[in-house]
């Protein structure tokens, strides 16, 4: 699973570059997120209107159209790459609703030989801003009328390097298949199914954090500092 991650990028055009924005992203509203919980409001990309990229703010914990109330989005804040096509809070959303969350690293639990679980950060190698797939929806608060965007995150089964921390791991979807997954009027479930397998383990990083992270509330940049 995904359940705390960061994006620390705070240069707009790296992200217009990364993710081929129609326009480059205001510098301002680019704040680094050391600790990124569900429920927070998140950056996505997604097609606009003119087909074009874009980021939109989403809260992060899928809430279907079709809820009654919210209590859906602390359920949904992962989804399962194998079962999209079959579970009705994500069938639409894979046909339809496609997007990209940025990042730039995540964290996962390792047991130690006590049984201790220690927080790691999992990177790209390079350094470098992905994107994960993502799905995403618009739910009207029948009370307020007030209309939430929501989205979740997709994982798969882990490579080598996760599967050492846990059984799932976040999809990362490589640059050249961004506008594959984004693109409205690909609804191929196959194609897009093929999109959602493990990134290259030899191609990621990851090494031990302070337990700080585990506090959802803290978010500073020693964080992602390795532990001496």
């Amino acid at each position: 699973m995904c359940g705390r991650y960061t994006n620390t990028v705070t240069d707009p055009t790296l992200l217009a570059e990364t993710f081929n924005l129609s326009t480059v992203p205001d510098a301002s509203t680019l704040q680094p997120r050391y600790n990124i919980a569900p429920t927070q409001l998140v950056m996505t990309v997604g097609r606009n209107p003119a087909e074009e990229n874009s980021i939109a703010w989403m809260k992060w914990g899928l809430i279907p159209r079709w809820a009654k109330d919210s209590s859906f989005a602390h359920k949904l804040i992962n989804a399962r790459a194998e079962t999209l096509s079959e579970k009705p809070s994500f069938r639409e959303s894979f046909l339809l609703r496609r997007c990209l969350i940025v990042a730039d690293g995540f964290y996962e639990w390792r047991k130690d030989e006590t049984g201790r679980k220690v927080p790691m950060y999992i990177r790209l190698a390079n350094g470098q801003p992905f994107g994960l797939a993502g799905l995403w929806d618009r739910w009207v608060d029948p009370t307020t009328k007030e209309s939430v965007l929501t989205c979740t995150i997709i994982t798969t089964h882990p490579n080598d390097l996760i599967k050492t921390m846990h059984h799932r791991m976040a999809v990362i979807l490589p640059p050249e298949h961004f506008d594959l997954w984004l693109d409205r009027n690909n609804q191929d479930h196959s194609l897009l199914s093929d999109l959602l397998r493990p990134y290259p383990s030899e191609d990621m990083v990851a090494y031990e954090v302070s337990p700080k992270v585990n506090n959802p509330n803290y978010d500073a940049p020693e964080l992602i500092e390795p532990v001496a």
